[in-house]
């Protein structure tokens, strides 16, 4: 689990056990905090709206959604909604349909956010059912809505290019590379994702 100080830090110096570059980002940068997301519809809800956008426009639109549909979102409502009225929400056709596949899923029962299969890649298939979802998005739930402590995103940008640089590689590595080079740190690879992040937003030491 990566979803409180303890048991990310549990994981965290497991890694550093296994790897001397791990170590010196904790002593370089301290621990980073855990990061923590509900679980459920609506943190799905809210990463199709924020897609290729702001942070601002995606608070913006959310507003817009919430206030046509209500808060907690109206699924049954927001899925019968023509087109016009998701325009009024905010929401492009594009982001309209990707809303609507999600709302149509956990209505139906075909995706039960509750119950979501323990084996990861199992999870992952369930999520990228909802158009809209890609692996990299499914990944992220995983990591900061369950806490699953050995989700690897792999195809994360800033996660290729922070490892290539602690594993002094000359280029940032592919997604293959990545998976390939992380499964020495099973099954604390959640938390090597967090501290990667962690270094590579850190300001650049003196």
């Amino acid at each position: 689990m990566v979803r409180t100080p303890e048991s990310l830090a549990e994981s965290l110096n497991a890694l550093a056990e296994r790897e001397m570059a791990f170590a010196n980002v904790l002593k370089a940068h301290g621990h980073p905090e855990p990061r923590a997301n509900k679980p459920g519809v609506e943190t799905l809800l809210r990463t199709i709206v924020g897609q290729q956008v702001s942070v601002h426009a995606a608070r913006s639109m959310w507003n817009k959604l919430a206030a046509k549909f209500g808060q907690p979102i109206d699924l049954k409502t927001m899925l019968a909604a023509s087109d016009e009225e998701m325009r009024e929400a905010g929401m492009s056709r594009q982001k309209a349909g990707y809303l609507r596949s999600l709302a149509g899923l956990v209505l139906s029962g075909e995706l039960d956010l509750a119950h979501l299969p323990e084996d990861d890649e199992e999870a992952i298939a369930q999520l990228i059912k909802i158009k809209g979802i890609g692996r990299w998005s499914a990944e992220i739930y995983l990591l900061f809505a369950e806490g699953r402590g050995d989700v690897w995103p792999a195809g994360d940008l800033a996660v290729q290019i922070e490892i290539g640089k602690l594993m002094g590689l000359e280029g940032k590595p592919t997604e293959k590379q990545l998976r390939e080079m992380a499964e020495n740190w099973r099954p604390h690879r959640g938390a090597a994702a967090v501290l990667a992040w962690h270094s590579y937003n850190a300001p650049p030491l003196d």
